[in-house]
C-alpha cells in the first residue's frame, strides 16, 4: 500500500501490474495484482500504509459462530476442513462449501471465516453436551432466563455495528480490497483468517474490519458517486481528450528533463540495473497505469537478473500468471512478470545477468519489467544501461 494508491499493496511490497496495452487478458490479471513482501523483504514494511484503525474482531461462540443482525459467520479452528466446521455448527458440508466457493475437504486457516448462507441456531453451554439431562433444572433455567433473552433459540448477536460482508471478485487481491474500504490489509487478515501470504479465492466472503470509532467505510465508488451525485459531472470526465494535449507536453518534458536524468545517479542508493530482456519497449513506465515497462521479447528467451541480489518471493496471481521479486541492497526491488520456466526459487542468491526465467507466451510476447523503492514503484528507465 502507499499514497491513495498505494494504499495498493502480502506480509510481502504493493506491486500492481498493468499490462493491458500487451495482453488484454495477462493486463486484466495483473492490474489489480498486489504483492507484499513484509517480513520476507529485509527491512521493508507496509504497515505505514494502514489506513483506518480497525477494531479487533469480536470473539465466536461456543462453536464458532459470530452472529450479527443480517448474517452469521463461522470461525474455523486450527486443523479444520469445511466439513470439520460444518458437523460442528450442523449445517451441510456441501452447501457450506460451496457457498465459501471451497470443498468439503478443504483445509483452513486458524481463524478462518466461512460465510453461512441462512442462520443457525444457538450453540449449547460449554460442558451441556457431556452432562447427564436434568429436565426441572433445564425448565427451571429456561423460565427464569425468559424475561432476559429474547429468542432462545436465535445465537447471541455481536454488540456493535455490523461489518459490510465482501465477496471476492476475479482479480481481487487481499490488498486492493483493503484499498477499497481504506483499512489495513493487516486487520483484514486478522478479521478474516487469512494464511501468511494473504490468499483471497474467488467467491470468498470476507469481513471488512469496522473502525475503532464503530463507523464503517462505505467501498469506493467514484463512478457511482458521479453518477448519483452529478450525473452531469460526467461530462468534465470526458476531458480525457484533452489528455491527448498533455501528451505531447510529457513528450517534451523528458527532453526537458534529460538534465534531471544526469541527477538521477544522486540516488547512490539506486545501482544501476541491467536490462532483464533485449528488445522494443512496447510500453513505458506511466505511475498508477503501468508501474513498470513492457519490453518486447520472444516466447522462451531467457530473463536475466537485473542485479546482484535474492529471490524475495516468487508468486502467481488468482490466474496463476507468475511473478518473480529479487531484493537488491538500497532497498530496491525488482520485478519480473508475464514469465514461465523460472529456475530460481525463494532465497536463493542470483548474481546480474543470471538467467531466473524465460519470456512468457503471448500476442505479442514481452517481460513485464518493474522497479521499486520500497513499496513505491518508481520508472525503471534511469536505472537500466
Amino acid at each position: 500500500m502507499r499514497n491513495p494508491r498505494f494504499s495498493k499493496l502480502l506480509p510481502m511490497v504493493a506491486l500492481g501490474f498493468g499490462l493491458a496495452a500487451c495482453d488484454s487478458n495477462v493486463g486484466t490479471r495483473l492490474a489489480n495484482l498486489d504483492l507484499d513482501l513484509r517480513g520476507t523483504a529485509g527491512g521493508l514494511d507496509t504497515s505505514s500504509a494502514a489506513r483506518t484503525a480497525t477494531q479487533n474482531r469480536p470473539r465466536p461462540d461456543a462453536r464458532g459462530i459470530i452472529s450479527y443482525p443480517n448474517y452469521q459467520v463461522a470461525v474455523a479452528e486450527r486443523g479444520d476442513t469445511v466439513a470439520d466446521v460444518a458437523t460442528r455448527i450442523g449445517v451441510n458440508p456441501q452447501d457450506l462449501a460451496s457457498y465459501n466457493g471451497l470443498r468439503p475437504t478443504d483445509k483452513l486457516n486458524k481463524g478462518e471465516v466461512l460465510a453461512l448462507r441462512s442462520p443457525v441456531t444457538a450453540a449449547p453451554a460449554p460442558g451441556d453436551e457431556t452432562r447427564p439431562l436434568d429436565i426441572t433444572q433445564i425448565a427451571t433455567t429456561a423460565i427464569g432466563r425468559a424475561p432476559q433473552t429474547p429468542g432462545a433459540d436465535a445465537a447471541p448477536r455481536v454488540d456493535g455495528p455490523e461489518p459490510i460482508r465482501h465477496q471476492v471478485a476475479r482479480g481481487e487481491t487481499a490488498y486492493s480490497i483493503a484499498r477499497l474500504y481504506n483499512v489495513s490489509a493487516r486487520s483484514l487478515a486478522d478479521w478474516n483468517g487469512l494464511g501468511a501470504d494473504l490468499e483471497v479465492r474467488e467467491g470468498q466472503y470476507l469481513l471488512i474490519p469496522v473502525a475503532l470509532d464503530g463507523t464503517q467505510t462505505v467501498k469506493a465508488a467514484p463512478v457511482e458517486t458521479a453518477a448519483v451525485i452529478t450525473p452531469g459531472a460526467g461530462t468534465p470526465t470526458p476531458p480525457p481528450p484533452s489528455a491527448v494535449k498533455p501528451l505531447p507536453d510529457e513528450k517534451i518534458e523528458p527532453k526537458q528533463t534529460a538534465a534531471p536524468a544526469a541527477a538521477a545517479p544522486k540516488a547512490t542508493a539506486a545501482p544501476k540495473l541491467l536490462t532483464p530482456v533485449s528488445g522494443e519497449v512496447l510500453r513505458p513506465y506511466k505511475k498508477r497505469s503501468n508501474e513498470g515497462i513492457d519490453i518486447a521479447a520472444s516466447a522462451g528467451t531467457p530473463v536475466k537478473a537485473a542485479a546482484d541480489g535474492e529471490v524475495a518471493a516468487i508468486t502467481r496471481d488468482t490466474d496463476q500468471v507468475p511473478i518473480l521479486v529479487l531484493r537488491h541492497p538500497g532497498n530496491l526491488l525488482t520485478v519480473y512478470a508475464n514469465i514461465s520456466d523460472i529456475t530460481v526459487k525463494k532465497g536463493d542468491k542470483v548474481s546480474r545477468g543470471k538467467s531466473i526465467a524465460k519470456v512468457g507466451k503471448g500476442d505479442p510476447s514481452f517481460l513485464h519489467f518493474e522497479v521499486r523503492e520500497g513499496f513505491e514503484s518508481v520508472n525503471p528507465a534511469p536505472f537500466l544501461k
